[in-house]
């Protein structure tokens, strides 16, 4: 007869969460590194001109006309050039203490106004649409990370129900999503685990990782969230963004993560300050500010990267929205970026300026951003990051400085 085990003999078990302690340390001049990586995407098309607000560019009240953005106090100062929106006070902070990068008039190589389609080419890294098995370029980036001899690459994590596009291919990748039923108990768990350890040793190795996050995250409820959030009436981003940090931070913890954060498509009463878009900045900056506190431990060596699938028009259209655009605003935030600066190459807001005389020009493409974080915090190879992680690109020069 097999003896059962307890929750806390599960995870004794196990050993490491994410088996990540067989990795070696990314050698810098500054020695050892363990840098670890976010990657946030906002699905729906982020108005990047409400986000970070070009307010130096004589045209853009003319194009945004009646828009709250103009108002006084709407704002909180960036440079001479750029306000970042109000609603985004722990982004600032970050801002002013050189943690936070903000890259304007980016995008994807998509250019037409599919949501499907153009988060298909933000997550695969693809130049083009690819039909049939798809894989993401942040899967394809754990496969490059260095390892142990005959060891398989690092697993990853996605705070989803499902692996996301962004995270999908042939290196392992771990899911968390919150519970709204009650959790298992450690009799159920071990019974289970006798059940599937003596027919499916496979899925008894996925219930003793389950039950080793579940256990992190029981461990301390008050790491889970933000209740006031959602008692100020805001999307509860919040809780995932604590959860996620809370895993990451572990020694024995993953290091390259994604989650994704919906509600940015506002064709209707988009409200950039009081509205649906300015409690969305809200929400989604104290899901920021609850990444920043959960890895504070390891921030020195952290990179998130927040992106979108594309902008939203210049004008406001008749229903006080805006529609599918191209150009928006990427943000890198973390101890390991060299923040406290906006990089544009700014393309104006004239109508002959737009593309199409209607979106923001989108002067820097997201691939090279993503290239070169992905070089200068992770160590890989330029040649492969071309080839491999976003092929079709090896004539696009990664952007320097931007970590270290």
């Amino acid at each position: 007869m097999r003896h059962l085990i307890g929750r806390r003999g599960a995870l004794a078990g196990l050993g490491s969460l994410f088996a990540w302690s067989y990795a070696p340390r990314i050698s810098s001049a500054a020695g050892a590194r363990d840098p670890r990586l976010l990657v946030v995407v906002l699905r729906g098309g982020l108005d990047g001109l409400s986000a970070v607000v070009p307010l130096g560019d004589p045209a853009y009240a003319e194009r945004r006309t009646g828009s709250e953005m103009a108002q006084a106090g709407a704002t909180l100062p960036l440079d001479n050039m750029f306000g970042l929106n109000r609603n985004m006070p722990a982004l600032a902070e970050m801002y002013r203490a050189r943690e936070a990068l903000i890259l304007h008039a980016v995008a994807t190589p998509y250019r037409e106004r599919s949501h499907f389609d153009a988060q298909d080419l933000l997550e695969s890294g693809f130049p083009s649409l690819v039909r049939g098995e798809r894989t993401g370029w942040l899967n394809r980036t754990l496969q490059q990370l260095p390892r142990g001899e005959r060891l398989p690459p690092p697993r990853g994590l996605a705070i989803s129900p499902m692996v996301p596009l962004i995270m999908s291919g042939a290196a392992p990748v771990e899911t968390w999503q919150r519970q709204t039923f009650r959790y298992a108990d450690d009799d159920t768990i071990a019974r289970l685990l006798d059940l599937y350890e003596a027919r499916d040793p496979v899925l008894a190795e996925a219930l003793r990782r389950g039950a080793a996050l579940d256990g992190v995250m029981q461990a301390d409820p008050e790491a889970m969230g933000a209740p006031a959030a959602r008692q100020a009436g805001l999307p509860d981003f919040t809780t995932d963004a604590a959860a996620a940090a809370r895993i990451m931070a572990r020694p024995d913890g993953p290091r390259v993560a994604a989650i994704s954060y919906g509600g940015w498509d506002t064709h209707n009463n988009q409200g950039p300050v009081q509205g649906q878009l300015g409690r969305g900045l809200a929400a989604l900056d104290a899901a920021l500010g609850a990444l920043r506190a959960g890895l504070l431990p390891v921030w020195r060596d952290t990179v998130v990267a927040v992106v979108t699938e594309f902008g939203r028009t210049v004008r406001v259209n008749g229903s006080l929205g805006t529609d599918h655009g191209v150009g928006t605003v990427a943000l890198l935030l973390g101890g390991a970026v060299r923040g406290g600066r906006v990089l544009a190459d700014w393309p104006g807001l004239a109508e002959h300026q737009l593309y199409e005389r209607r979106d923001l020009m989108p002067t820097t493409d997201l691939r090279a951003v993503m290239k070169g974080m992905l070089a200068e915090h992770l160590g890989l190879e330029p040649r492969l990051l071309g080839r491999d992680t976003f092929p079709g690109s090896e004539a696009l020069r990664p952007l320097q400085g931007l970590v270290g």
